[in-house]
This record gives structure tokens, C-alpha cells and sequence, in this order.
């Protein structure tokens, strides 16, 4: 039965053509933004693992920055026990040198003096932004360690998170460096210090630098691997809410195409009841 009141053709035309204006939408978006989950309303639970990846990747970023900070402080310590290492084999020549016979120790002792200060002023020197691994006992004047922000670890499930650190101690060269030990007045004294003072100043850098070379380079390994991670973190996010454009880009045309057979389905169903006129002629 043909109505001039209802006409059910237009009606599912409308309906159709509805529908696919509404893909045509969501794929522009999709296509303009670069993301085909853009709110949790296009896939919630899509959404809501994408915004926690998020969160970690902004993270780990701090967790980079954090790293980097450590690593320069470490190197700036790293930096300083190798070139005081320099100059106590400097001092130990000069020791040996005190050790023999006809020579003058005084001139000696004054030279000692003058690399001994050069020592003191690298210690003093060797911080970074502030902290200071081998000056005292402490990094900044109140923590007995620098701790380096290493890791943000997400428990299982997703729920709550923990963090790791590394940790560097205070090396305290001031105290552990004697160099008022050092006297070269006489030959005697001067082999005195050679084998009781001079060796174990040198035993001290030794294991000092070992360690601080030991956590610049578990700093160094932690940064490579965070980044990594990072990396991969933002793949997994992409993975999830971005749009493949070859794919929009085809379903476009598609949709485009469904469109125009769309309004012309709709332009004949509206057209239908115009033919009830030749049945009155």
C-alpha cells in the first residue's frame, strides 16, 4: 500500500543515510586528529589502558631526567678521583725522589704543598648542581647518600605503583685523604711516607673511584634501558588509539561513496508519493 502520510522508504533511507553521515564524522576525526580512540566513548576500555601507558611514558620521561642528573654528578666524581689520582702519583714521584741522598727537600716539601692544595681545590670543585660526592660525609650537607630516581615500577593489575633507586655514598676525601701526612723534611721521613702514607692514599682512590665508576655505570646502563622502555611504551600506546590511516583512508572513499547512493535512495523514496497524482488524472 502507497501513503501520502507515511512513507516507510524514506524513512529507512533516512535512517541509513543517518548512519553512515555518522561513520563519515567519526573517520574524519579520525583521519584530522591522528587517533582513531579519541574519548572513552569510542572504547572505553581501550581508552582508559591508553591513558595509563600515558602516564607511565610521562613517567619514565622524569625518570630520564632524574637519571641524567645523577650521571652528571657521578661524572663530575669520576672526573675529579681520576685527576687527583694523577696528582698523587705526582706527589709519590716526589716522595721517591725525597727518599734519596743530596737533594733538596725543602724545594721538595714546596712543590708537594703546592700539588696537595691543587687536590683540595678538585675536591671542593667536584659538584654538581650543588652535591658534592667526595667533599664530606654527606652529598649536600644533610643525606649521607646521593639517591638517583632510577625506575617507576606499575604492580600487577595496574593498581598503585613503586619507585626504585640507586644509590651513590658520600665519599669524604677530606677526611680519608690525610695529605698532612706527607713529609718529605728528610730522607727517612720521606720513605716513611712513602710506604705508610702515600700507598694507602692511593689504595683509597683505588676503591673509591672502582665504586663510583661501578655506579656511574649502572646509572649509564639504567638510562639505555629506560629509554628503551619508553620507547616501547609509546609504540604500545600508538598501537592502541592511533589511526591507520591506510585503512581510514579507504573505509573514506567507501563511505563517501555510500553517501551519495545514500541521498540518491532518499531523493527516489521522497519522490514515490508523487506518482499517486497520475492515478487522479
Amino acid at each position: 500500500m502507497t501513503s501520502i502520510l507515511t512513507n516507510n522508504g524514506a524513512m529507512v533511507a533516512l535512517q541509513t543515510l543517518s548512519t553512515i553521515n555518522n561513520d563519515l564524522t567519526d573517520t574524519q576525526n579520525a583521519i584530522s586528529t591522528g587517533r582513531e580512540i579519541n574519548t572513552a566513548k569510542d572504547n572505553s576500555a581501550i581508552w582508559s589502558i591508553s591513558k595509563v601507558m600515558e602516564a607511565d611514558a610521562a613517567s619514565f620521561e622524569a625518570v630520564e631526567d632524574s637519571l641524567a642528573l645523577g650521571a652528571s654528578t657521578v661524572g663530575v666524581a669520576v672526573a675529579a678521583v681520576e685527576q687527583i689520582t694523577d696528582i698523587l702519583n705526582d706527589i709519590r714521584e716526589k716522595v721517591v725522589q725525597a727518599t734519596g741522598e743530596n737533594v733538596d727537600n725543602d724545594a721538595i716539601g714546596d712543590e708537594i704543598t703546592q700539588l696537595t692544595s691543587q687536590i683540595t681545590q678538585i675536591i671542593d670543585a667536584a659538584q654538581f648542581n650543588g652535591a658534592n660526592i667526595l667533599k664530606s660525609d654527606t652529598v649536600d650537607g644533610t643525606n649521607t647518600d646521593l639517591t638517583v630516581l632510577s625506575s617507576v615500577n606499575r604492580q600487577a593489575g595496574g593498581s598503585g605503583i613503586t619507585v626504585s633507586n640507586i644509590t651513590v655514598g658520600a665519599q669524604d676525601f677530606t677526611s680519608f685523604l690525610d695529605l698532612a701526612g706527607i713529609d718529605v723534611s728528610s730522607s727517612s721521613l720521606a720513605e716513611q711516607t712513602l710506604t705508610t702514607v702515600v700507598e694507602d692514599l692511593l689504595d683509597t682512590l683505588t676503591e673509591s673511584g672502582a665504586e663510583l665508576g661501578a655506579a656511574a655505570s649502572r646509572i649509564d646502563g639504567q638510562m639505555e634501558f629506560i629509554s628503551k622502555v619508553k620507547d616501547a611504551t609509546k609504540e604500545g600506546i600508538g598501537a592502541l588509539v592511533d589511526t591507520d590511516m591506510e585503512e581510514a583512508s579507504a573505509r573514506l572513499k567507501a563511505l563517501q561513496t555510500q553517501q551519495q547512493l545514500g541521498v540518491q535512495a532518499l531523493s527516489i523514496a521522497n519522490s514515490s508519493p508523487s506518482t499517486l497524482q497520475q492515478l487522479f488524472r
